[in-house]
C-alpha cells in the first residue's frame, strides 16, 4: 500500500546497514519513512489514512492512523465521499450497528461483524454488544433474552452465573449470559456444541446432534 519510492538526493544520508531491509521513521511527516534496502536509501510514503510505525501490521511498514503515535509529527488526510482518509475503518452510523465502513483507495465498502457482535467505534472493531449498552440492545442483536433464574437441576444452573443455553438448529454456536445480557459464543474450529453437557466438543465425543446431524 506505499507508493514507488523515490530517490532521495539528500547525501548526507545513509543507510546504517549495508545488507537487508530496514526502515526509519521521516523526523517530520508521520506518513513517510526512509527506506534502505542493501544499502539503498528511497523515500516511501504510506497511502492515505496509513502511518508509519514501522510494524507493518497493515501493509509494508504502514498502520491505520489511530493505531500509531506521531509524536507530532504531520500528516494530511484525502477525503472522499464516505471516507475521511482513503484507508480506514468507520462506523454506519452513530446507532448501534452489526455492519462498519472499511475505506481502501477512497472506497467504502460495508463489512458485517462476527455473528453476534456489533461495531465499536472505540476500538475500530466488532465487540460485545453489551460493552455498547449506551446505543446497542443485546437482545436485538443476538436474538435470545436472558432468563433472570434459571432450574437449579438443570444443565445451565452449573454455569451460573454464566448460564448456557442452546442456539435452535445451530450445531456451532452457543448463548452464554453474563450480567444478564446474552453473549453469542461460537466454538473453535472443528468444534460442535453438544446440546447435552453445553459445551463445545470435538464431533466424535458429542452425544447431541442438532438438526439430525452436524453441520455447517
Amino acid at each position: 500500500m506505499c507508493s514507488t519510492g523515490q530517490s532521495v538526493p539528500i547525501e548526507s544520508i545513509e543507510c546504517p546497514e549495508k545488507y537487508g531491509v530496514q526502515a526509519y521513521a521521516h523526523t517530520e511527516h508521520c506518513d513517510q519513512f526512509f527506506l534502505c534496502t542493501n544499502g539503498t536509501l528511497t523515500l516511501e510514503t504510506c497511502e492515505n489514512g496509513l502511518l508509519f510505525d514501522g510494524k507493518g501490521a497493515i501493509h509494508n511498514h504502514c498502520n491505520y492512523n489511530w493505531a500509531v503515535d506521531c509524536k507530532g509529527r504531520q500528516f494530511d488526510p484525502i477525503s472522499t465521499p464516505g471516507c475521511e482518509y482513503q484507508f480506514g475503518i468507520y462506523p454506519v452510523s452513530k446507532e448501534c450497528s452489526t455492519t462498519y465502513i472499511k475505506c481502501a483507495f477512497g472506497e467504502p465498502i460495508e463489512q458485517e461483524c462476527d455473528a453476534g457482535l456489533a461495531y465499536d467505534d472505540r476500538i475500530h472493531g466488532c465487540n460485545w454488544p453489551d460493552q455498547l449498552l449506551e446505543i446497542c440492545n443485546p437482545e436485538a442483536v443476538v436474538g435470545f433474552k436472558c432468563p433472570t433464574k434459571v432450574d437449579s437441576s438443570s444443565v445451565a444452573a452449573r454455569f451460573w452465573p454464566f448460564p448456557r443455553f442452546a442456539v435452535p438448529g445451530d450445531c456451532h454456536r452457543l448463548i452464554t449470559c453474563v450480567e444478564g445480557h446474552p453473549r453469542l459464543i461460537t466454538c473453535g474450529e472443528d468444534k460442535v456444541f453438544d446440546e447435552t453437557s453445553l459445551t463445545c466438543e470435538d464431533p466424535e465425543y458429542a452425544h447431541a446432534k442438532c438438526g439430525g446431524g452436524y453441520g455447517k
